[in-house]
């Protein structure tokens, strides 16, 4: 048999998915003849094929230094290079296959998805267009034209490249797969679960689809059937690393910590150029019972030191005009200035801020613009979509502005980018509002705080950046809306108090189930109104209550709802109990605002201190436990004092809106000597 004939056995069997038997022949033709460039090309396939990327790469740049001119071989060159991250020098190798044949269409398509990788989202659309002039029926090329108009917030024109996939190809998985994730973007969760239902049917152990399934199941709040999703994801494909990072998160939101920090690192050990393993890892310890601000900052500094530092450009040379009293641009960045609780934060601060002596930008990556976008926007200056710009091109953009000051109002939250502010686009960055804590960002210079969040001198080590204390409150909140009206006590007309709590259920753990038992215990006939997600969380409360002694119908769950519903649902409740070690934040301030007060009991972390800052503002320190029980005490007490209870029911609305909670003027005023203060110690620094 003479070599051609032997390559050509060797590439049916490769064609043919045996590739045991190809690699056999492939080498048994290198062994005859070591520099044959087509089997060093082949075999080079191979190994990337089955994950050996290093040696695909050292196999396939052989044959490329042996014969240069074949096209074939810079492409699948570029592929390897594209598996190792290696996106600048895989582009290259797509370039060069395409000046040896710039008819190349799966040269073309490929280099889209190099591109794509690296961010560069307009580049790569013009590559799957010129693939698609080559090849207009290229159903490959029409999916990935469908993920890059996706990630760019095209949807409408992402939904019609995902059609004419399908028109091309009816039986392509990976473009329904497409189709309903960018359904599931737009909000349409019913028929997004069915195209990946129909992409599941054409291609059962399709992985990215259960995994797919699996993210609109955890927006539809079944928690225990997207879990379920998620490891089968995960059998299929072990070393699916985003959908170990998505089990955590959604075991997180089961309140299972553990297994939640489980899955990032196990997540992170398989991607660990991958930053948002670790960062949800960050968020999530801060509800942890066991754990404490320094392990916080230590796992803060971690991140910095992979991820940001290296971004963080050698000199920056910032062209801002070092004048301590002109006016500033004030710039903040988040993907959520829609119907989301920052909205009641952001609202009151940008309709009082000074336009005179600042002038604002806001850098918005939302994906689904909604009635509190189109309220926000004419509050600013400068309104930058900054949807489907990456955080190089963001921190272009942002430096192009000239911005004096730049604000992350999400940090190591969902959909946040530290990896644009690892960048020091502007040169002051401040942290504040998407929770107090730290990033542990070198970047950023500053976070805002209160005096009662951080007591001056007790807490300045537990964070990367400096504390600037805001002289009343962290937060200054506006409901949107004046509905419901308060009520009386439910207490006054069934007879029996109900204790609440509406907080997001990962604060929920089972030590404060332990305190709320013994609350319960003490108030005879009492109940408690709990948010819990469907399934097995709830089973697991009431497990834990009924080993404690507490009858299971003394306990009402309640599902995430809409804001009219969740606020009409304390009309139900009397007496809030508080989280711990994380403290309600934006929910109790709802609470209140509804006339419920809230007991709350005082943590060793920031997060664990929002209730005394608030009530300490609100002048109830009487509602503060330095202890678990005090905290048993004071709610047994105003359980037992209907005309206290029904005061505060009465005076608790009024009562916030004089308060500094509420007082939007007094907070911009604040905020703005807070940045004015930042400014002029710039200013100083830089002075000769």
């Amino acid at each position: 048999m003479t070599v051609k004939q032997q390559l050509q056995s060797g590439m049916s069997h490769h064609q043919a998915g045996r590739l045991a038997e190809a690699e056999e022949i492939y080498r048994q033709v290198l062994a005859q003849n070591p520099d044959h460039p087509d089997a060093l090309h082949l075999l080079g396939t191979i190994a990337a094929q089955v994950g050996r990327t290093e040696l695909a790469i050292e196999l396939i740049r052989r044959a490329i230094r042996i014969n240069p001119a074949v096209a074939d071989y810079h492409n699948n060159l570029g592929n390897a290079l594209r598996d190792k991250r290696l996106f600048d020098e895989s582009i290259a190798a797509f370039h060069h296959a395409l000046q040896l044949k710039p008819d190349f269409v799966k040269a073309h398509n490929n280099l889209g998805n190099a591109l794509r990788d690296k961010g560069l989202l307009d580049e790569a659309f013009a590559a799957y267009c010129e693939a698609l002039r080559l090849k207009p029926d290229y159903a490959e090329a029409h999916n990935n034209l469908a993920v890059v108009l996706r990630d760019k917030g095209l949807f409408d024109q992402s939904i019609a490249a995902c059609r004419d996939a399908l028109r091309f190809r009816p039986d392509f998985a990976e473009a329904l797969n497409t189709l309903a994730n960018v359904l599931r973007d737009q909000g349409f969760l019913n028929n997004s679960a069915a195209a990946c239902r129909n992409a599941l049917q054409l291609k059962p152990d399709f992985a990215d689809a259960h995994y797919t399934l699996a993210n609109i199941l955890q927006d539809r709040e079944l928690l225990d059937e997207a879990i379920a999703a998620c490891r089968q994801a995960i059998r299929l494909k072990p070393d699916f690393a985003e959908a170990h990072n998505n089990l955590g998160d959604t075991l997180s939101r089961q309140g299972l910590l553990d297994d939640a920090l489980a899955c990032f690192d196990r997540a992170f050990a398989l991607a660990p150029h991958a930053p948002g393993s670790l960062a949800n890892r960050i968020f999530v310890l801060a509800f942890h019972p066991g754990c404490g601000p320094a392990q916080i900052l230590r796992e803060c500094l971690r991140w910095d030191d992979l991820y940001g530092k290296p971004l963080r450009p050698s000199a920056s040379n910032y062209a801002n005009d070092r004048d301590p009293s002109r006016r500033l641009r004030i710039g903040y960045v988040s993907p959520d200035f829609r119907d989301h609780c920052q909205s009641f934060f952001m609202t009151p601060l940008l309709s009082s801020h000074d336009r005179e002596r600042f002038e604002v930008h806001c850098y918005s990556s939302v994906s689904r613009l909604d009635a509190i976008t189109r309220r926000l926007k004419p509050l600013v200056d400068v309104w930058r979509n900054a949807l489907g710009k990456s955080d190089a091109q963001l921190a272009d953009m942002i430096r192009a502005d000239g911005i004096d000051i730049l604000v992350d109002l999400t940090m190591h939250m969902q959909r946040g980018r530290p990896l644009l502010f690892a960048r020091k686009p502007a040169p002051v960055q401040i942290a504040w509002l998407a929770y107090p804590g730290t990033t542990g960002l070198s970047a950023i210079d500053y976070r805002l705080t209160d005096p009662l969040l951080d007591p001056p001198g007790q807490s300045d080590a537990d964070y990367a950046e400096e504390s600037i204390r805001l002289p009343d409150t962290f937060w200054c909140y506006d409901p949107l809306t004046d509905q419901p009206k308060v009520n009386p006590p439910p207490v006054l007309e069934n007879g029996r108090i109900t204790f609440g709590c509406l907080n997001n259920f990962c604060k929920v753990n089972e030590h404060v189930l332990a305190l709320w038992a013994k609350v319960l215990s003490a108030v005879n006939d009492s109940q408690l109104v709990l948010l819990a997600p469907q399934g097995s969380a709830r089973l697991r409360v009431l497990d834990s209550f009924g080993s404690l002694n507490i009858d299971r119908h003394r306990i009402q769950f309640v599902p995430l709802q809409p804001r009219p519903q969740y606020l009409q649902t304390y009309h139900r409740i009397d007496i809030g109990l508080d989280t711990f070690p994380y403290n309600g934040h934006t929910t109790s301030l709802d609470s209140f605002w509804m006339g419920v007060p809230v007991v709350t009991l005082v943590g060793n972390t920031v997060v664990g201190r929002a209730g005394l800052s608030q009530l300490t503002n609100l002048g109830l320190p009487e509602l503060i436990a330095g202890n678990p029980e005090q905290y048993v005490g004071i709610a047994a007490g105003l359980a037992g004092d209907l005309p206290r209870l029904a005061e505060l029911r009465r005076t608790l609305r009024p009562r916030m809106q004089t308060s500094p909670l509420m007082d939007a003027p007094r907070f911009a005023r604040n905020i703005e000597a807070a940045y004015r203060q930042m400014w002029q110690t710039w200013c100083a620094e830089g002075t000769p």
